[in-house]
């Protein structure tokens, strides 16, 4: 068998450094993400949302058997916030119903299917409106960087309270528009039948969840 030769001690030390030497300049060519998680980084002012990156996902239940998604994208809106007193922050945001997007052609297009005469729609219908959220409150969290905001959600021709878990996700400039950025993650959960979509109950889960990613950019 053949038998490597032994490293010496000073090898031994010298191997590692060298790599780690050799290994430095890549790591330092590494570009940094420009969003941080830094309430330090938060401008004061009015923010409008990064339609293109700004997403409202929803979950039902199937049957009990397993859980389906679904997602509006596209959302549009502002946001008024000075981290200085961020009780005063004020969110106003426009979700087109009409762009609801499922995994499943037939489904996506069962939710947008006019309703038959006279009778109600089983989902959204044909050319829904626009759902929108407006906030009334909102209550930041003792770690400074969630909130509970609580506000109208009017869909499907109803307005109901909602109130979103929010957490704070980064801020920084974006370097392609070069504006000052800030993202929030959310929660929420409502009740469809709240809002008049009833279709299929109780099979397919009256609860709502909703998970929320929103981004908006300084102008």
């Amino acid at each position: 068998m053949l038998k490597l030769p032994k490293l010496s001690t000073a090898l031994k030390v010298a191997l590692p450094l060298a790599l780690a030497a050799a290994a430095a300049p890549m790591v330092a060519q590494m570009p940094e993400v420009p969003g941080k998680a830094d309430k330090a980084r938060v401008v004061a002012g009015t923010y409008t949302a990064d339609a293109g990156h700004s997403l409202v996902a929803w979950k039902v239940n199937h049957f009990g058997f397993n859980d389906y998604f679904g997602l509006f994208g596209d959302v549009s809106g502002t946001l008024e916030i000075d981290p200085a007193n961020p009780a005063a922050a004020k969110v106003s945001v426009k979700i087109p119903v009409s762009k609801v997007v499922t995994a499943s052609a037939g489904l996506t297009g069962h939710l947008l299917k006019p309703a038959a005469e006279g009778k109600p729609a089983d989902f959204f219908g044909a050319a829904p409106a626009d759902a929108t959220f407006v906030s009334t409150s909102v209550a930041p969290g003792a770690d400074g960087t969630s909130a509970k905001i609580t506000g109208n959600l009017t869909l499907n021709g109803v307005t109901k309270p909602v109130t979103v878990d929010a957490t704070f996700a980064g801020a920084g400039t974006n370097p392609f528009s070069k504006a000052a950025t800030l993202g929030f993650h959310g929660k929420a959960a409502i009740k469809r039948s709240d809002f008049n979509i009833k279709y299929g109950l109780p099979f397919v889960s009256d609860d709502v969840m909703l998970d929320i990613t929103a981004a908006f950019e300084k102008k």
